[in-house]
């Protein structure tokens, strides 16, 4: 045993040697932590390229409820400041955590593989951390660098969501130097890259709720701490102008594309401090918003077919109407991920100003700028007051443990 109370084991597996280690957290000096975490992350990292999936076991004496965690891993290099962020938590409490080989990894041809991926075989309710599988984990992080044209690893803690290409433009603007895509992809993805991991990402999910659910679908494997939807949308009420914002407070969901897994009687809302911090910042700008529920279609041209659409609009009060904002807000919410949405009007569909090019063009440029910067300057908040995580009880279940310190259960 060494002087920070980690004790490591080698065992054998089919690819050769595999490293154990364990940690005893209630041993360890205060100043050994981020030393033991980092070794603890090491080993997760070496069992990946030896080819194993891993295990994590976590023992928390404090806790009556739940006092032994445990889940099998992946793919530990595209989650590795999150990974380290949570165990050096946990170790700091006095937890016992131990990382060990759990079995050879799956090859995305193995037959087995397919049916390893099905969530319906998952119980959600048993770690925010442990949602996912190791073979989802790695097709989430393959699938990730296939859409967005850029690893997994490049992912910030904070991750914006657009269907325009006129973000991405300010984006790059404002952070030059971040990384891109280097080649035409479906749902490019730019990173503004912090040694810490804290920085941001955006992501052109372009327009739809399927393009939505298929990127949350993989980037909350992440763990981001933030996901903000920043895109356009109709306006609904007489006194909105093209240009003014809509903070949604909830969302009325005809998306479809989640109503099997997350039934349409649960509700949905925004992460409450996260909005907190996106209203004060459009306060600051002395921009024009409105808080209120957003509408979200499947059907783009559900003006078409107006009378079963204006008539959830009207009975739900909604002030917006766009294509992704409650699939992004549904996933965030099956997945545990704080999240928000700020729109601005494009267009007002119900009051003779429709979404047309010539105008279009012009209003992009004025309102691109300020809509990021207030994204942003919310994610700034988030940032300096809760840098390990905004709290997340709306989307914690009523016997799901937090995996945090001695006020977990």
């Amino acid at each position: 045993m060494t002087a920070t109370d980690s004790s490591a084991t080698t065992s054998s597996g089919a690819s050769g040697a595999a490293t154990s280690a364990s940690v005893d957290g209630a041993a360890l000096a205060a100043a050994d932590v981020i030393a033991a975490a980092d070794r603890l992350v090491d080993t997760l990292a070496a069992i990946d390229d030896d080819g194993w999936y891993s295990t994590i076991e976590v023992v928390r004496p404090w806790s009556s409820v739940n006092p032994r965690l445990t889940g099998e891993f992946s793919r530990t290099h595209a989650i590795r400041r999150y990974l380290h962020r949570e165990l050096e938590a946990l170790l700091r409490a006095g937890a016992r955590v131990t990382a060990r080989p759990a079995r050879p990894a799956l090859g995305f041809d193995d037959p087995s593989f397919f049916a390893s991926l099905d969530e319906d075989r998952v119980d959600a309710r048993s770690k925010k951390l442990f949602l996912f599988g190791p073979e989802r984990m790695g097709l989430s992080v393959d699938r990730l660098g296939h859409y967005t044209g850029t690893p997994a690893e490049a992912f910030q803690r904070h991750v914006l969501f657009t269907n325009y290409a006129m973000h991405m433009e300010a984006f790059l603007e404002r952070y030059p130097g971040a990384v891109r895509p280097d080649h035409d992809v479906q749902m490019p993805a730019y990173h503004h890259v912090t040694d810490d991991g804290d920085g941001v990402s955006l992501v052109n999910i372009g327009v739809g709720p399927a393009n939505a659910k298929t990127a949350t679908d993989h980037v909350a494997v992440l763990r981001p701490d933030t996901m903000i939807m920043i895109g356009h949308c109709g306006g609904l009420r007489n006194h909105q102008q093209k240009g003014d914002f809509v903070l949604a407070t909830g969302y009325q969901r005809f998306d479809h594309v989640l109503d099997e897994v997350l039934p349409l009687n649960v509700p949905v809302i925004p992460n409450h401090r996260l909005n907190t911090f996106l209203l004060e910042a459009l306060q600051g700008t002395g921009a024009e918003y409105r808080i209120g529920t957003v509408h979200t279609t499947d059907n783009r041209n559900w003006e078409l077919n107006q009378r079963t659409t204006l008539a959830a609009m009207q009975a739900s009060r909604s002030v917006a109407v766009d294509m992704e904002s409650a699939t992004i807000a549904a996933n965030g919410f099956r997945y545990r991920v704080p999240n928000a949405t700020l729109l601005c009007v494009s267009d007002k569909p119900l009051h003779g100003s429709p979404k047309l090019s010539a105008g279009a063009q012009q209003f992009y440029e004025t309102s691109k700028r300020q809509h990021l910067g207030i994204a942003l300057s919310a994610v700034d908040r988030v940032r300096q007051e809760h840098p390990e995580g905004l709290p997340s009880q709306e989307i914690r279940s009523v016997d799901e443990p937090l995996f945090g310190g001695p006020s977990d259960t």
